[in-house]
């Protein structure tokens, strides 16, 4: 049996940061996972609360304000997000921006998104300052057509917007954007070839934005790339549009949330699902409820079990398999938890391609201390606690929230379980 205070199930955005908040309050913290981090595939900005009933959000924590009793930033507050912002601000340091209220980033699609916090390389691009943009596309990726987005974009937002599509020098047709990256950051050579075939096309455009290519440094590549066009007679900004899986905006802050959990202390144990767990009354009568004694993780097809005093289960949600159903019911697959949801099937979702599918709320719900409740809602287990997409009460992709509630209920679950911890 292996000892450790707080257990974190999931190595996405909600268990990193509850992971790394228990550490910093000075628990000692596993974090085992099923898989690598999604964080690869997300964009890399976080969104905190975009859209309320369709219409965009400026300020999200004015918005909070009239949130549904059911929405996680309801139950758990928003100190627990703000709480959330300030340590993943601390991680990120001056690779992000953003403050209290959201700005609109350039898509590939050619739409904006509501974000409040943004890679800094991301930064020069933000719409709405009615600046002259140029877009650039790859000829051999067919995830960006540039000017078809600059054509979405321009019926939007203040501000010429115009776009082209190049081919990178001497590359293959079937390169993938981390070799762009690494040919950006490494060779001058080809940084300057490519500045010579864009630059008499900026044609006094105030801006030039790239498909989110920069490798890991964007800093120094935005650097190289403006004193190139400077160079050629075209001063701009240059900045990354964020692009779809794989993304390297979002391997960049996996790589960050990596960093400071090794530099906390934090045990980090990949490719071991959980797949079995043990429970015991947590005091001598039955309104004391119960408490998880032990989780079992398969390591190889060997049972090896853990005895945490602190759990948070962040796994994710139906997309990540956190939540799961069958023809009758919906439930949580590693401690069966409740979730609640319609009883006919039929109800789960509605015929709209964009409707209020209920669906799109599955998950556990919590308490304002982030612990899951049971039917009658009750506490489930009185040191258990769940973070980020497994917590249902929203739809948080249309909110454009799913980022914000991880941070809060991250923030929630882990400092809570370090206390916890202090206090047992």
């Amino acid at each position: 049996m292996i000892g450790t205070e707080v257990l974190v199930v999931g190595g996405g955005l909600a268990g990193s940061v509850a992971a790394l908040s228990a550490a910093r309050d000075g628990a000692r913290v596993t974090l085992v996972s099923k898989s690598e981090s999604t964080l690869r595939q997300a964009s890399g900005l976080v969104d905190v609360l975009g859209r309320v009933d369709g219409d965009l959000v400026a300020d999200p924590f004015a918005a909070i304000e009239d949130l549904p009793e059911s929405h996680p930033y309801s139950v758990v507050g928003t100190e627990a997000l703000r709480e959330g912002l300030a340590l993943f601000d601390d991680v990120t340091g001056d690779r992000y921006r953003g403050g209290d209220r959201n700005a609109l980033v350039p898509t590939t699609q050619g739409t904006v998104k509501p974000t409040l916090r943004y890679p800094a390389s991301v930064a020069p691009g933000i719409a709405g300052d009615g600046h002259e943009t140029l877009l650039v596309g790859i000829s051999t990726d067919p995830d960006f057509d540039a000017k078809r987005a600059a054509d979405t974009l321009a019926g939007t937002v203040p501000g010429e917007v115009r776009g082209v599509t190049v081919r990178f020098p001497r590359l293959r047709d079937d390169a993938k954007r981390t070799r762009y990256a690494k040919l950006l950051t490494e060779d001058a050579e080809f940084r300057d070839a490519l500045v010579e075939k864009i630059a008499p096309k900026v044609d006094g455009a105030d801006r030039v934005g790239f498909p989110a290519v920069f490798g890991e440094d964007p800093a120094f590549v935005r650097a190289e790339l403006e004193a190139g066009f400077d160079a050629a007679g075209e001063p701009v900004s240059v900045f990354e549009v964020p692009t779809g899986p794989p993304s390297i905006p979002g391997t960049r802050l996996r790589d960050l949330l990596r960093h400071e959990l090794e530099a906390a202390g934090v045990e980090l144990v990949t490719g071991v699902p959980v797949v079995d767990f043990e429970a015991e009354s947590a005091g001598s009568g039955d309104e004391d409820g119960e408490r998880v004694t032990s989780i079992v993780v398969d390591r190889n097809g060997a049972r090896v079990p853990y005895a945490p005093e602190q759990v948070v289960l962040a796994t994710g949600g139906l997309v990540g398999e956190g939540i799961d159903s069958e023809r009758d019911r919906v439930y949580e697959p590693v401690f069966d938890l409740h979730v609640p949801h319609p009883e006919d099937r039929y109800d789960w979702s509605e015929e709209p391609a964009f409707g209020d599918h209920a669906f799109a709320r599955f998950g556990v719900r919590i308490d304002d201390d982030a612990r899951p409740l049971d039917a009658d809602g009750a506490v489930a287990y009185e040191n258990l606690r769940a973070a980020g997409a497994v917590v249902g009460g929203a739809d948080t992709a249309t909110g454009k929230a799913a980022s914000g509630v991880s941070l809060a209920t991250g923030s929630r679950a882990g400092t809570r379980a370090a206390t916890a911890v202090t206090q047992s």
